[in-house]
């Protein structure tokens, strides 16, 4: 599948807030077709000097919404990610074995309904790494296509500037997904047959539910960061997902294959 037909599909399957946050590919194309359009002589004219400044404007504009949108979702995350664990906490303490009014019932159904909200909550941070994934890779896509069709040589520049941005530099979030997965293990483990329940339950949510678009995410990062012969020092590494629960989770209940 062609890139922009992928990044048009991703766009769909992503959060409906999250739509206009993208790459805007198809724009930076055209500009490319028309920067390499235009005739030798007219290298250096009014005209090329206005498409090439435009360009340049787009993708710059660009760098700053991918790293606004992303550092306002990190930070969303770090104080979703304290509230989580104050109201696991708060739960033990209240219906818990040694809690003020213990009670087995109601201790099991408030776990059950933030367990439930972490797996949401896990969702929407592979979501923020695979944004971070895809448009890293259309910048680089966009980049080559400009040095390919005029010979120019802004690709290594630029993506050297991108690796130094926010949005690129998901350590964070990704140890926030490690953690997310940890506690799904340890603080909420269920029998196999009631995970199952969960999974078939969340697919079948309509409209945007967060298990379906967390599916689609992890296809795409696999996708684009696959090894093939078109990979160069501007790829991706491939994507390594972890053996863990709630993985194998999103594999067992997927309507679509994820392939490890």
């Amino acid at each position: 599948m062609k890139f922009g037909k992928r990044l048009k599909q991703q766009v769909q399957e992503t959060l409906p807030d999250w739509r206009d946050k993208f790459l805007s590919y198809k724009e930076l194309k055209k500009l490319v077709r028309l920067i390499s359009s235009a005739p030798p002589f007219s290298y250096g004219s009014v005209e090329y000097g206005k498409a090439e400044a435009e360009f340049m404007r787009l993708l710059n504009s660009e760098i700053d919404k991918f790293n606004t949108f992303f550092m306002e979702q990190e930070e969303d995350f770090i104080i979703r990610h304290e509230e989580l664990k104050q109201r696991i906490q708060k739960v033990i303490d209240t219906w818990g074995p040694s809690g003020s009014q213990p009670s087995e019932a109601e201790y099991k159904e408030q776990m059950r309904k933030i367990r439930k909200n972490i797996i949401n909550f896990h969702g929407e941070m592979v979501l923020l790494e695979n944004y971070s994934n895809i448009n890293y890779t259309g910048l680089a896509k966009i980049l080559k296509k400009y040095d390919k069709r005029t010979g120019g040589l802004l690709r290594l520049p630029f993506i050297q500037k991108v690796l130094e941005q926010p949005f690129f530099i998901t350590d964070l979030v990704s140890k926030l997904v490690k953690q997310c997965e940890y506690m799904i293990e340890t603080v909420f483990p269920v029998e196999e047959e009631e995970r199952v329940k969960e999974g078939r339950e969340a697919i079948t949510v309509a409209g945007e539910g967060i298990f379906r678009n967390t599916i689609a995410a992890l296809m795409t990062m696999q996708e684009i960061r696959r090894g093939s012969s078109t990979c160069s020092h501007f790829s991706l590494p491939p994507l390594n997902l972890p053996d863990s629960d709630l993985i194998q989770s999103l594999q067992l209940n997927s309507p679509i294959s994820i392939v490890l």
